[in-house]
């Protein structure tokens, strides 16, 4: 079995999303393993967004995930994480298609509802990072 860590960020939970994004994960069959929902630390934030922190975009990211609390989860089936991402779709709320988390509900690429890992070695650092 595969995990993945998957978060609502603060624009999902503000929008009442929470258990429209798991539903569609719990009716596709996938588990979760571990639910909780949670206001980071700035710790957290930049290990999570480690890759991120000398680029331009950083500080507004960081601000956005600590402006509310996130809906963390860790996910499980075999094959987990790319079928997690194929149903988040594009980063790009604009390129995301219809259908997908982010095609129906994202707004911007900085507000695009939802975070999942795009790696087993991401997901292990990220779910040992919040779990």
């Amino acid at each position: 079995m595969e995990q993945s860590l998957v978060f609502i960020k603060p624009d999902g939970g503000e929008r009442g999303l929470i258990g429209d994004v798991l539903a569609r994960f719990e009716k596709r069959g996938i588990k979760v393993k571990q639910l909780e929902l949670k206001q980071l630390t700035e710790d957290q934030v930049t290990a999570h967004y480690q890759e991120h922190i000398d680029k331009p975009f950083f500080p507004n990211l960081k601000s956005y995930i600590l402006s509310g609390p996130i809906c963390l989860m860790v996910l499980e089936a075999p094959s987990v994480i790319s079928i997690i991402r194929k149903m988040v779709g594009a980063t790009n709320s604009a390129e995301a298609d219809p259908g997908t988390i982010r095609g129906d509900y994202a707004l911007t690429t900085q507000n695009n509802i939802i975070h999942a890992s795009d790696s087993p070695e991401s997901a292990a650092r990220e779910i040992s990072n919040f779990f």
